[in-house]
């Protein structure tokens, strides 16, 4: 380990205070009129900034060796990939009893 990290009070309230003005503009996102896909695109694109900002100060990645970045980064990648199989299963896929 790279040694331990003691955030100031300050500095996780300011993080904190990031994390619930990040939640209002995902809440706005939802009450201003965005056309059909890019609302949940923005949605979504928000709470991955929320995720990294968790990640980087409450879990101490921002301090911590690189080596666990690069763990949390291809655990994501090997989720994505996981996903995007799944996608292409299930949207290619020949309905086998015609809807009514």
């Amino acid at each position: 380990m790279s040694g331990h990290h003691v955030s100031s009070a300050k500095f996780l309230w300011g993080v904190a205070i990031a994390l619930l003005f990040l939640t209002y503009v995902t809440v706005a996102v939802t009450w201003i009129h965005i056309p059909e896909p890019w609302n949940v695109v923005v949605a979504i694109a928000i709470a991955v900034v929320k995720s990294a900002i968790v990640a980087a100060f409450f879990m101490h990645l921002w301090w911590d060796t690189k080596f666990n970045l690069l763990l949390l980064i291809t655990s994501i990648v090997f989720f994505l990939i996981l996903i995007g199989i799944t996608l292409l299963d299930t949207l290619y896929r020949i309905d086998p009893v015609p809807s009514f």
